[in-house]
């Protein structure tokens, strides 16, 4: 079911897809994380995203605490959102051999997922409220309070230092070798 599939009707069948939705989407992202402290070589940085791994596990709790309110089973629905985010993020990471610049492009994709997340749990308390569902909308707000404050530390992290050493690096210079093995390539002569 999409976000705007005729199979949502109500007020309530479209929260109940927004939950589900941040629901698949906070355990995709808990999958994630690993793998960007592996990748990152900043200590802050890995310090900050294993400090994230870590609320990401609470926000996962307290997402359970939603369902059990609202009397449901705890379920994601598949989020084609987050997967691009998360995808992109790993396909940009894999391309990027400097380590400097990569801790940049990992903040960056660390960014753009707690802006999707920011986006969802805003609508999703919202959503909350208007159903009178105050109990369920300020677990919303807790998980709220922490993306943004994530959020905030990695701009501080990004502009304090991360960026600044990845704008100062420069393209190696390729060796004789690897300038004919190019220029070859792009004629189409095979390189020996």
């Amino acid at each position: 079911m999409g976000w705007f599939s005729p199979d949502m009707q109500t007020m309530e069948e479209l929260f109940m897809h927004g939950l589900q939705d941040i629901y698949y989407a906070e355990n995709q992202i808990k999958k994630a994380l690993p793998d960007m402290v592996s990748k990152a070589s900043d200590p802050e940085l890995k310090k900050g995203f294993r400090m994230h791994l870590k609320q990401t596990n609470g926000q996962i709790k307290r997402l359970d605490q939603a369902f059990k309110k609202l009397k449901q089973k705890p379920k994601g629905t598949k989020c084609p959102a987050i997967d691009g985010i998360i995808d992109e993020a790993n396909e940009i990471a894999s391309e990027i051999e400097d380590k400097m610049v990569l801790n940049a492009a990992l903040i960056a994709a660390a960014q753009a997922v707690e802006h999707y997340e920011i986006t969802r749990y805003g609508t999703l308390a919202a959503w909350a409220k208007l159903l009178g569902r105050s109990d369920v909308a300020r677990l919303f707000v807790a998980n709220l309070k922490e993306e943004k404050a994530t959020d905030k530390k990695l701009n501080a992290i990004a502009k304090r230092k991360i960026n600044r050493k990845a704008a100062a690096r420069k393209k190696p210079k390729m060796t004789r070798a690897q300038q004919d093995a190019m220029l070859a390539a792009s004629t189409g002569i095979p390189a020996v």
